[in-house]
């Protein structure tokens, strides 16, 4: 007699398992544990064999003989349902986006979440709409063009080199898998125009240098802004390595700022030699954040480092457009006046904690060049303070509302 929903509903489990039948092979199995699993009983070449067809009730009796006619109709044409099903999840394993999860899910272990988010991004917005579906191995270097042409065509040109790239990592982790048989992104070399390089806008003219210094001293929002904003031109790290400073990382006796690699956009430990001047910031906002983890703790929460915009926000309050000056400007701001004042080019780049491409130059590099390198920072800033000197005018620059 065929199964009805209340029957199915109704049934409970007992001390051993229990089978009832709907017809056509089709049953409901109850486990003592109390779950049903559905089932299909079949033959194949002579032989008895089991489908599992879903749980009740994420399956519903409707559902489970439709699944079970879908099989009928496999065995009409002389296919085994079992082995048409793994034969699909194979093919399903091996298809772009299923390469790509795995290969996300091995590497965001060693990536910051915020990488791991644009990664994700790229891949969901730009590729996986038009491409993931496919799979890997037959997806050609034409289909894989024409994907990064419409991000091109948006004006995001950076973006799809950005994209062929991690595209690449995942065809090679096919290959390397042995799921694909070649990275088809090495015949798009050239394909994509090369990206406008984009430049962070930054002051450098020193009478306007003095401006934004003076500027700065004269912040009316939040004191601990002020104090980032004034740090920020006497060590020149970048936005995200001065936010999340900590004070276990400063060794005042030293007058040095040791970085961790994994804070680091290169992952190599950094020293930043402080000069006098920033050892009399740190004094002055020791009282108030340093019983906390960070320097410059988020305003809402202390076991949080300030938000990214902060000091952007901060720039943007005291008149300074996004055109012309950036919490990464002052990065900017050092390495062209430090070459202009002529100190040494490897100095300027290993305090910038620059990538080194040239192998005999990153020889050199591994010397650190500390003592020079102290010297530079406190003249830098010795330098900075007679260009904030050097006029008693008050900026043009009007302050808005406070931070």
């Amino acid at each position: 007699m065929p199964l009805t929903d209340t029957t199915v509903n109704n049934l409970k489990p007992q001390a051993k398992p229990t089978k009832d039948f709907d017809g056509g092979g089709l049953y409901i199995e109850v486990l003592p544990a109390g779950g049903k699993y559905w089932r299909l009983k079949y033959r194949f070449d002579g032989k008895e064999k089991r489908l599992a067809l879903g749980v009740y009730p994420k399956v519903t009796l409707k559902q489970a003989r439709a699944k079970r006619d879908e099989a009928k109709d496999l065995l009409a044409k002389g296919i085994d349902p079992a082995e048409q099903r793994k034969a699909t999840k194979a093919a399903e394993s091996d298809t772009l986006k299923a390469i790509y999860l795995e290969w996300f899910a091995k590497n965001a272990k060693r990536w910051k979440e915020s990488h791991s988010v644009t990664i994700s991004q790229r891949m969901e917005s730009n590729i996986l709409p038009w491409l993931g579906a496919r799979p890997i191995n037959d997806i050609t270097p034409k289909e894989l063009l024409t994907t990064l042409q419409r991000v091109e065509a948006r004006g995001a040109t950076e973006t799809a080199h950005r994209v062929k790239q991690v595209c690449g990592q995942v065809f090679r982790y096919a290959v390397a898998t042995g799921r694909a048989e070649r990275d088809p992104t090495y015949d798009l070399r050239g394909a994509i125009p090369p990206a406008k390089a984009k430049s962070f806008a930054s002051i450098t003219e020193p009478k306007e240098m003095g401006a934004l210094l003076r500027a700065i001293d004269g912040y009316q929002g939040s004191y601990i802004v002020r104090q980032a904003l004034r740090l920020a031109p006497l060590v020149f790290v970048r936005p995200g390595e001065l936010r999340a400073a900590e004070w276990a990382e400063f060794d005042i006796e030293r007058a040095e700022w040791r970085i961790p690699a994994e804070k680091m956009k290169m992952k190599t430990p950094h020293i930043v030699p402080l000069a006098t001047q920033a050892l009399a910031i740190l004094e002055d906002l020791r009282p108030l954040t340093g019983a906390g983890r960070y320097l410059f703790p988020s305003e809402r929460s202390e076991s949080r480092p300030m938000s990214e915009n902060t000091v952007n926000a901060a720039l943007r309050r005291m008149g300074y457009g996004k055109d012309e000056m950036t919490g990464h400007g002052f990065r900017a701001m050092a390495c062209s006046t430090l070459n202009e004042l002529a100190w040494n080019q490897d100095v300027i780049e290993r305090q910038l904690a620059h990538a080194e491409r040239n192998k005999v130059r990153a020889a050199y590099n591994r010397a650190e060049h500390l003592p020079e390198r102290r010297r530079m920072m406190q003249a830098w800033a010795d330098y900075l303070d007679d260009l904030k000197k050097s006029a008693s005018v008050i900026p043009l620059h009007t302050q808005k509302s406070p931070l």
